[in-house]
């Protein structure tokens, strides 16, 4: 019984914070940018993409609309056609994702260190010697600096 009172007056001289890493990186001005960056970025792309779709499926709805009355030939020419635009297609599309992955990695990987910063720049301001994150079963409001880290990616980005 003396170790366990012992043990626990010790334990009490530490400062002990939790943060929300996911509320800090989804709710910062730096996402909001980056997202806008991304967007801006892949627009032109993600529309082709899609002006690409609409003519493909008016090609089919033309072959079944009007596959009845057009020649053999036509036919096998309409077919092959939509056949290459699909595949086509599949493959734009397979390389708009993987760009878009690659970017939306590289720019939350620059913030999620900037993140990682700014938590430990709060940690030392505040004298905390320990700041958790995920995999918190439960914390104190009194303990969470999200706020504050938030308040400070908020500064930065003003700067």
């Amino acid at each position: 019984m003396a170790c366990f009172a012992a043990g626990s007056a010790y334990a009490e001289e530490y400062r002990i914070a939790f943060v929300n890493a996911t509320k800090v990186f989804e709710e910062s001005p730096q996402y909001k940018t980056a997202r806008e960056r991304l967007q801006t970025e892949f627009s032109r792309r993600e529309k082709d993409l899609l002006a690409s779709q609409k003519q493909l499926k008016q090609l089919e709805e033309k072959l079944q609309r009007d596959g009845s009355v057009m020649s053999e030939s036509e036919v096998k020419r309409l077919e092959r056609d939509i056949l290459s635009r699909s595949r086509k297609l599949k493959n734009a599309q397979t390389e708009f994702r993987e760009d878009l992955n690659l970017r939306q990695n590289e720019e939350f990987k620059k913030l999620r260190q900037q993140v990682r910063e700014v938590i430990q720049e709060v940690g030392k301001s505040e004298k905390i010697d320990l700041i958790v994150s995920d995999g918190v079963v439960y914390f104190s409001k009194k303990i969470d600096i999200s706020d504050k880290v938030l308040d400070k990616l908020r500064e930065r980005k003003a700067e």
